[in-house]
């Protein structure tokens, strides 16, 4: 009896090596859940699959129901993101926003606006200069860690509620709690103090179009003010590091 097949969508996430030939793909689905599927001889070179499932391309798949993870019988390119990949500034800044996706995201827990955001992010990317893309993938690291339920408080206290001002330029923020923390109830919360400008930056960031960021071109500090303050929310409630990330940070390419 032949296996039943059907249809799926979405952003290539990462690429592991299967056997001799074949490649496990890890997709975030068009429904915002992840998905996982083998391409059969995807690494052999006259494949088919070789050109079409390259990391953070929009692809169309059909699939066949497997008895472990599902096979993937054809693909479709749909959007190649060809920039990304072939500069090492791109791909240094689409690395963190593939690998964030990849934790966030869980099988058949749907969350479109993940996608649809992701899908903008990675397009955006590809069509900006380097100077440009710490500012997107920080951008898209905040949007998705909103998306995924963990939007941090940048203007209201997040135990309170009330307003928070800087003090001599520096806020109290709290990564365990998740955002800025007033005065009064600093003395509740471990903080660390947060610059005006980080704050600002994120804000700024969190609540902007991805086009209308590429058009500003923030400046190179802020964008990596605001990838640490990510950085730290990460860590705090994720548990985990991001190696993509640290390695951006610390590359010296910008």
């Amino acid at each position: 009896m032949a296996s039943s097949t059907y249809a799926t969508s979405g952003i290539v996430l990462r690429k592991t090596k299967l056997g001799e030939s074949d490649l496990i793909i890890t997709l975030l689905g068009s429904d915002g859940s992840l998905v996982r599927c083998v391409a059969k001889g995807a690494r052999k070179p006259t494949s088919s699959f070789s050109s079409r499932l390259e990391l953070f391309c929009e692809v169309d798949l059909l699939c066949a129901c497997g008895r472990s993870l599902d096979i993937v019988k054809e693909a479709r390119l749909v959007r190649g993101n060809e920039r990304i990949r072939t500069s090492v500034e791109h791909a240094t800044a689409a690395a963190p926003m593939a690998e964030l996706l990849a934790k966030v995201a869980q099988e058949g827990l749907e969350n479109e606006l993940l996608y649809r955001s992701s899908c903008v992010a990675f397009s955006a990317l590809n069509e900006v200069s380097a100077q440009v893309a710490p500012s997107l993938c920080a951008a898209h690291l905040l949007k998705t860690l909103a998306y995924a339920g963990l939007r941090p408080s940048l203007a209201v206290c997040v135990v309170c509620g009330e307003g928070v001002c800087s003090d001599a330029g520096l806020v109290a923020f709290s990564y365990s709690e998740g955002g800025v923390v007033c005065p009064a109830c600093r003395p509740h919360c471990e903080t660390l103090p947060l610059s005006e400008h980080a704050r600002s930056w994120s804000h700024y960031l969190l609540v902007t179009r991805f086009a209308d960021i590429a058009e500003a071109k923030p400046p190179l500090d802020a964008s990596f003010a605001v990838l640490r303050l990510a950085q730290g929310l990460i860590k705090a409630h994720l548990g985990t590091n991001l190696k993509s990330l640290e390695f951006l940070l610390s590359s010296g390419l910008w």
